[in-house]
């Protein structure tokens, strides 16, 4: 039975006053007020990419402060080390052979908008943290990458992005340009959400740092250095670009006085490396895209991100070393909006210290990029991967590919590979023979989360 807000609201006063605590967020009490929810998403930017996370050169000066005040999580990790599945997990809380969504395009990419539409309608089946907090008195808006049709489609209240495509619609389209050009659908939707006193979530999924890496030349020339990479320049002045961004939305919720009854939620959808930041891998020459071993791919550089989440009064800044997951993203909304996120869902709470403390191992796959087969989501699988503590193994297979893309993941012919990302968290050396045992257990781990027949 859904509970109406104000009645919400008015539960949550009443058990505060007699000491009833509502959900664990980090050993204080859930809020009598519905908090709004301020998600951000960046697009393609490896693990190291951020001051706060030690990067020696690229500038992150407002997500540092963000960090400042937020429990960091410096070990998260995605679904998918690509935007689409990965965002689809975030959303419903689900792995991309749950929810149906294991690459960007359905095979036969001259027919996408024709194929997707069953493929897409299937999806929009499962709850997501959208449609829970819209059904339950929050306004929503949608800007950015957004792949699932429109933002009505997703459940948004209000939304940028049309998902026509015969107007360009596939990813985001107008969404895209959110941060890039300006910042006002975001503040004005603000403002609106203000003055309706209603609680609101805020999608923010900007395509940056993304491609095209066409950064205003002021942090273009910060970047410009004598031996370092055109693309590696670009790439870093794409970093502080978004950066500034998320200023400009802090900011403005300081200047709303909204901060302090906000959560706000940062993840990257994956990692990027430019290409010759790789010049040395000799692989490198079967694919003239960004590096091997980061977008598209299971090692590091493409599924590890820092998540943090910001929630001043509730949440208290600190430093974890728990494994952290975009599958938590959902839970941890609904706690946190005094809601039940659905039974089913395999993810935890990130406020609840004590679910994290039982978290024994977190898995993830990687598909083919730009082909899938609808119903069978393992015919296009790459890798299926696991990390328990300092240790993490692949399972590679030999899914279909029919696209260009598969020269990310052709390169890689080994069977397993185990890594102890404590001593080596750039994955260097691979020590899968001498750890037969430990490659056995963590494999009847990985087969035991998603059984593959076949194999």
């Amino acid at each position: 039975m859904k509970i109406p807000f104000l009645l919400r609201v008015a539960f949550f006063a009443i058990a505060i006053g007699i000491g009833i605590t509502i959900a664990p967020v980090n050993e204080s009490m859930a809020a009598p007020q519905a908090p709004n929810i301020v998600f951000i998403l960046s697009d393609d930017q490896a693990w190291t990419d951020y001051g706060f996370m030690g990067h020696a050169d690229i500038k992150t000066p407002h997500l540092d402060q963000l960090a400042a005040r937020s429990l960091v999580f410096e070990r998260g990790y995605v679904s998918s080390p690509l935007c689409r599945p990965s965002l689809a997990t975030m959303v419903t809380g689900l792995y991309p052979f749950q929810h149906g969504i294991t690459g960007n395009d359905v095979d036969g990419r001259n027919q996408r908008a024709e194929l997707d539409l069953p493929l897409r309608a299937a999806f929009h089946q499962h709850p997501s943290f959208i449609k829970l907090l819209t059904s339950n008195g929050y306004l929503a808006h949608q800007s950015g990458k957004w792949w699932e049709g429109s933002w009505q489609d997703g459940g948004f209240t209000k939304g940028m992005t049309h998902g026509d495509p015969k107007r360009g619609g596939r990813h985001g389209d107008l969404g895209l340009k959110i941060g890039r050009t300006s910042m006002k659908p975001v503040t004005n939707f603000i403002d609106a959400a203000s003055k309706a006193e209603k609680p609101f979530l805020l999608w923010y999924a900007p395509f940056l740092p993304h491609t095209p890496h066409n950064p205003p030349a002021r942090l273009l020339d910060k970047y410009n250095k004598p031996g370092r990479a055109e693309d590696v320049a670009k790439y870093y002045a794409m970093c502080e670009w978004f950066d500034e961004t998320c200023g400009e939305l802090l900011d403005y919720l300081d200047k709303k006085e909204l901060t302090e009854n906000t959560m706000v939620i940062y993840i990257c959808d994956n990692g990027w490396v430019a290409k010759s930041a790789n010049a040395g891998d000799p692989n490198q020459k079967l694919w003239k895209g960004y590096a091997l071993r980061s977008k598209g791919s299971p090692y590091e550089n493409g599924v590890r991100t820092p998540i943090m989440v910001s929630w001043p009064g509730r949440v208290k800044p600190a430093r974890s070393d728990q494994l952290a997951h975009g599958i938590d993203i959902f839970p941890t909304i609904a706690a946190a909006a005094g809601l039940e996120a659905p039974e089913n869902l395999p993810g935890v709470n990130l406020l609840d210290a004590r679910a994290l403390k039982k978290r024994r191992a977190i898995f993830g796959v990687s598909n083919s990029i730009h082909n899938m087969t609808p119903g069978k989501t393992d015919e296009t699988l790459q890798y299926l991967w696991c990390v328990e503590g300092d240790w993490k193994l692949l399972l590679r297979y030999p899914g279909k590919d029919t696209t260009k893309y598969k020269n990310v993941h052709i390169w890689d012919t080994a069977a397993v590979r185990l890594y102890n990302l404590k001593d080596d968290p750039h994955e260097k050396n691979e020590l899968s023979g001498e750890h037969p045992e430990r490659v056995g257990r963590l494999r009847k781990l990985i087969e035991a989360w998603h059984p593959v027949d076949g194999r």
